[in-house]
């Protein structure tokens, strides 16, 4: 799933390269993909895009007029910009942005989900939108006082993920903060002390900068199709532990997976794996 550092890559390479752009024709193959419909679509031809910018896991393309296309990438979209036009045949296409310039800005989805979707907002419907609206403050790059944010007596993996909390971390990456931070996944945010709080803060603000750091050295345009994640323990089970060296554990759900350290993040103990646990029901 895409996360805040993927998110904050394109917005600001497919943001510097469209802005100015005059959009020729807007479609959407993906039938599933628009939920609104006031304004209409097309009210966006003829008028030139005025940059990308990023809130939480969310897009916002800006157009002329003070117009906003809200994107949210769900689990497997992708925005791309191309030199070459889409066949409306193809089966990832969700939303098509096709310039005057011969250039296509591409909302692309993989797998068969269609749950990608996209909201075209005059600044008054941008506002009032419930992403918006119930989003927390933004994990990077100066992340709130987490101790108002995080009291609550759930566990960490899930808070962390919590959009209207804070924005921007996803699986991915909170497996690499909470190991970051040596904290247990499932140690819950009210039993926190200031240390391990601070720990925590500090490791969203390295792990998310260091991503970022990265994909500015490694990532061009267009966007490819599978980032190059600088990931050091998510999906890494079975691997030597990047800080000590013992073997990195993984918790499977039912759609996800979520990989740990016991050495250095549980005292050794080791979480119960959902699989196992369905099968001894």
């Amino acid at each position: 799933m895409p996360e805040l550092p993927e998110v904050e890559i394109a917005a600001r390479l497919i943001g510097a390269a469209v802005a100015g752009a005059e959009i020729e024709s807007a479609l959407t193959p993906g039938i599933n993909a628009l939920r609104t419909f006031d304004p209409p679509l097309n009210t966006i031809e003829g008028r030139a895009l005025t940059g990308i910018e990023r809130r939480g896991k969310l897009f916002i393309v800006g157009v002329d007029g003070d117009l906003s296309l809200l994107i949210h990438l769900m689990s497997a979209g992708r925005l791309q910009l191309f030199h070459a036009r889409a066949s409306l045949r193809d089966k990832t296409s969700r939303l098509l942005l096709r310039l005057t310039d011969g250039r296509e800005l591409r909302l692309r989805e993989f797998g068969t989900k269609q749950a990608a979707w996209v909201k075209l907002y005059t600044p008054e419907g941008l506002a009032a939108d419930e992403q918006i609206t119930t989003m927390g403050p933004e994990a990077y790059p100066d992340p709130p006082p987490l101790r108002s944010r995080l009291h609550v007596a759930r566990p960490l993996h899930g808070l962390l993920r919590d959009q209207r909390v804070i924005a921007g971390i996803g699986r991915s990456w909170v497996d690499e903060i909470l190991h970051a931070a040596k904290l247990s996944p499932f140690k819950r945010g009210s039993d926190l002390a200031d240390d391990e709080l601070e720990r925590l803060r500090s490791a969203i603000v390295a792990c998310l900068g260091a991503a970022l750091e990265y994909y500015e050295q490694h990532v061009t345009l267009p966007i490819p199709d599978k980032l190059p994640m600088p990931l050091s323990v998510h999906r890494r089970n079975g691997e030597p532990c990047p800080r000590c060296g013992d073997e990195l554990e993984a918790v499977f759900y039912e759609d996800y997976v979520m990989c740990y350290c016991p050495t250095c993040q549980t005292e050794g103990k080791l979480l119960k794996d959902r699989r196992l646990s369905r099968l001894l029901k």
